[in-house]
């Protein structure tokens, strides 16, 4: 593990977590649940059948006591959580190879370790930028690699935001492929519980917007990467994925009518969230095996 050396290093410098290996079994009951809050008529995978890319995020999930949660409903403490004091976490994005993809109804291992800490210097402060590594395995075959990126910030600050937002303006794209969403608080609710995701930005409006300084509920990361590989399943449904990169560049608000467009070429795709006041809030690379 590599700690490049900042303002942050007395905090980490000696912070060396070591790999940690889980098991789960990959019931197919969240899928269905995912498939319903997606708008599908039928759970889009069996008992046996391959998991879409990236909806192993629905499994291997934590849930710290009560009294472990910290006043923004994240953990205070975690394996790979460094000691940074009135930190903020945000997920910035990854990467994920696909061997072979995991399969509903099997049990699965996961073996993860942090790869590296690095630091930057941000418009609002020191950053410090954690890589995790997990490695997906079922019947002793590695099926995935995965790489997530986590920024922790020193203090609160939520950057600069819209002060009101317009939800019935429509994002327009010219792109092959698009699926218009609306995320709203119970789609955000429903979520957070499939992903045992407590941070409070997402459900409640009040801390939102006083104590975190966004507008509204803030749309999770995860769910625009999701809704991201959404068009992938939908128009591609026979081209494997080989691998995903996604970054999450601006925040999302409930309400505003968002759009998950792409451009695709004969082995890859490139895909995009999008916002009539924001062309980028997230972005993927798929390639195609």
């Amino acid at each position: 593990m590599h700690i490049a050396q900042s303002g942050l290093g007395p905090y980490v410098e000696s912070w060396s977590p070591g790999t940690v290996t889980d098991d789960d079994v990959l019931s197919p009951a969240p899928v269905a649940a995912l498939s319903a809050l997606l708008d599908q008529p039928e759970p889009v995978a069996a008992d046996g059948e391959p998991l879409p890319p990236l909806w192993h995020w629905l499994y291997f999930l934590q849930w710290p006591a009560q009294q472990d949660l910290g006043a923004d409903g994240h953990p205070r403490h975690g394996h790979f959580l460094p000691p940074i004091p009135e930190r903020q976490r945000m997920f910035a994005g990854g990467r994920c190879e696909v061997v072979e993809p995991l399969r509903a109804g099997e049990r699965a291992q996961r073996i993860s370790s942090v790869s590296t800490v690095t630091t930057k210097q941000g418009s609002t402060g020191e950053l410090l930028f954690v890589t995790v590594r997990s490695e997906y395995l079922q019947q002793g075959r590695t099926c995935l690699v995965e790489e997530q990126d986590i920024v922790y910030r020193s203090g609160r600050s939520a950057g600069q935001h819209p002060t009101d937002l317009d939800t019935s303006a429509v994002p327009r794209s010219h792109d092959a492929w698009q699926l218009p969403l609306q995320p709203d608080p119970t789609m955000l609710f429903r979520f957070s519980a499939l992903t045992a995701n407590a941070h409070r930005i997402h459900y409640d409006a009040p801390y939102t917007r006083g104590e975190e300084g966004y507008p509204g509920l803030v749309v999770h990361g995860p769910l625009l990467v999701l809704a991201m590989l959404e068009l992938v399943r939908r128009n591609a449904p026979s081209r494997p994925v080989r691998s995903v990169s996604y970054r999450l560049r601006r925040p999302a608000f409930a309400g505003e009518q968002l759009l998950a467009c792409g451009a695709p070429t004969d082995r890859s795709a490139a895909l995009r969230i999008a916002t009539a006041r924001e062309d980028r809030h997230a972005t993927a690379e798929v390639s195609f095996a």
